[in-house]
């Protein structure tokens, strides 16, 4: 048998080991959030609905600290899916001079894009999986693995009579998409509750760099010349710059990158790594999310918008080169207007989520303007001067492709606490989905009416998307459970428990098991009344456990240990 005092000095040896979110015990001492159904619980029988005192209680046990080196390995993610991004639109920009290079029709250069989108499809749901089971850094290995060995194998395809091989390295790079799942599940996994949707949107970045880049360099690497030989030197030279810097990040990600931090960001997150696998059922998770409503017309949606900025992407050169012949470059230089200035407004989108929390507001807001931007570059592309083009697709780039981070974030908040890695990967799969029928819709459009008749064709599904945002019921999961943990932080009685923001928490069950005071054979009961008003004696204190007054000096073991 311990006696009280000894119990409360050993306790007392762990204060000030403190993870950012008030004081936590040795983790030596800690017990798993399985193990609490195992505690005494004293005279209570009530196990199903926690006070928020308890609650707080258990809160406080977590310890949470953010690292400097999150911001690395967001950008060594953002590296990784910038140089697979490259891949996707090496041919598309410049296809005009392909067609020519490798004698082949528009439909084969088209589906040098859309095999990035086909491939995503059937690796969705095995990825997903590897994603929840084995961890972030597994799925980023593989894929800049892929995307290393794809560029590898194209630079031996500058030859006219090597269509059939560069097809292959372009389907091997493809594999790499893998990646696409993966920014709201890094964000949760490194960062805090107050910058989870901007460092969400910065992953995102990466993507849209990449696009940015496979935009501009091509037309400037490979000119439009007659001679043959000259033409696949250049081809080559392409080739052969983007496998190096693929085979850079593929070592960077292999020597540097890290899974998650030893303490997590956030409660959310202390509490997430406590969930025994039993619990968390994959199959489930994707059932659940289908039946989910909201999230089902958000899924539609933002596959329609992000599938319509993925056929502008692809056929971008065709439809400058229509109506100004001899503007490769320039197609380049509007397709790094769009990527860009969507670049400015996913960051933008991002801090505005992270102050306001308006998801719904933002998303609708964003996306009625990504209508309006189509339908303004629809009217103006054949006006004859590439300024306005310039211009309008700039304004349309920074709606649609501001959108991407939204949706990864709305869905999120209506899905929680559903894993965000499926959740995104959902929203992933409709985009490529959508990206691919859009695209060969389009393109036979333009080939037969104009890009006029084809630019309205998405204009259309644009209008659907609108209508489809404006009908997803806002209900914000995640936020309820932040304004209730915030609640929890009042209850505290020492006001120390940081409320659980769980932005992007992959916690699949709230287990919420009361846990009391116990060491060896101590068992203390659970009898919490009301704290006494404090007395004229400023040293006096009244444990609210029911152990009388105690001095300030020696304080009641529980004021230092009620998170245990």
């Amino acid at each position: 048998m311990i006696s009280q005092d000894e119990f409360s000095e050993e306790w007392m040896d762990g204060v000030g080991e403190d993870g950012g979110n008030g004081w936590s015990p040795p983790r030596k001492e800690r017990t798993s959030l399985g193990e609490y159904s195992q505690l005494s619980l004293g005279d209570s029988s009530d196990t199903s609905e926690p006070s928020a005192l308890d609650t707080a209680q258990l809160l406080q046990l977590m310890e949470t600290k953010l690292y400097k080196r999150r911001w690395l390995m967001l950008f060594i993610y953002s590296a990784s899916s910038m140089s697979n991004t490259l891949m996707w639109l090496q041919y598309g920009i410049i296809s005009n001079i392909f067609l020519r290079f490798y004698s082949i029709s528009n439909l084969a250069i088209d589906w040098l894009s859309m095999l990035f989108l086909l491939t995503y499809i059937p690796l969705f749901l095995p990825v997903t999986w590897v994603l929840n089971n084995r961890g972030v850094r597994e799925v980023v290995v593989v894929a800049a693995a892929f995307n290393c060995i794809g560029a590898w194998i194209k630079t031996g395809t500058a030859n006219p009579n090597m269509f059939a091989m560069t097809f292959f390295g372009q389907f091997v790079c493809s594999v790499g998409t893998i990646y696409m799942g993966i920014p709201s599940r890094l964000a949760s996994l490194w960062f805090g509750e107050k910058e989870v949707s901007t460092a969400c949107s910065i992953a995102v970045l990466g993507t849209q760099l990449g696009v940015a880049i496979g935009f501009l360099l091509p037309p400037i690497l490979v000119p439009n010349v007659d001679d043959v030989e000259e033409l696949a030197y250049h081809i080559r030279i392409m080739f052969y710059i983007s496998a190096g810097v693929a085979t850079f990040i593929f070592i960077l990600v292999v020597i540097v990158f890290q899974e998650k931090p030893e303490i997590p960001p956030t409660q959310a997150q202390a509490q997430a790594r406590n969930i025994l696998p039993g619990d968390y059922s994959y199959m489930a998770s994707i059932s659940n999310l289908l039946r989910n409503k909201p999230f089902m017309l958000l899924m539609v949606s933002y596959g329609l918008n992000v599938g319509s900025f993925y056929s502008i992407s692809t056929l971008l050169n065709r439809m400058i080169i229509e109506h100004y012949p001899g503007e490769e470059v320039n197609a380049g230089r509007i397709g790094l207007t769009i990527v860009v200035a969507g670049m400015a407004g996913s960051l933008i989108c991002g801090i505005w989520l992270d102050r306001t929390k308006t998801y719904k507001q933002t998303t609708l807001a964003v996306y009625l303007f990504s209508l309006i931007g189509m339908l303004v570059y629809t009217f103006t592309l054949n006006l004859g001067h590439l300024w306005v083009v310039f211009v309008t697709a700039g304004a349309l780039g920074f709606f649609m492709t501001g959108y991407l981070p939204l949706g990864f974030e709305f869905a999120v908040e209506l899905t929680y606490p559903e894993s965000e890695g499926t959740s995104s990967g959902l929203l992933n799969c409709s985009a490529q989905i959508f990206g691919i029928i859009f695209t060969i819709s389009q393109g036979k459009i333009i080939d037969r009416w104009g890009t006029f008749a084809g630019n309205i064709f998405l204009c259309i599904f644009l209008l659907i998307g609108t209508a489809l945002t404006g009908l997803i019921k806002s209900d914000l999961r995640r936020q309820k459970v932040n304004l209730q943990n915030t609640e929890v932080q009042s209850v505290s009685p020492t006001g120390s428990v940081s409320s659980v923001q769980d932005y992007g928490a992959t916690a699949r069950k709230a287990h919420w098991q009361r846990q009391y005071c116990q060491k060896s054979t101590i068992s203390l009961k659970p009898k919490h009344t009301p704290a006494k008003k404090a007395t004229a004696d400023p040293d006096a204190l009244t444990c609210t456990h029911g152990h009388g007054e105690k001095k300030a000096a020696m304080k009641c073991e529980h004021k230092e240990s009620e998170s245990y």
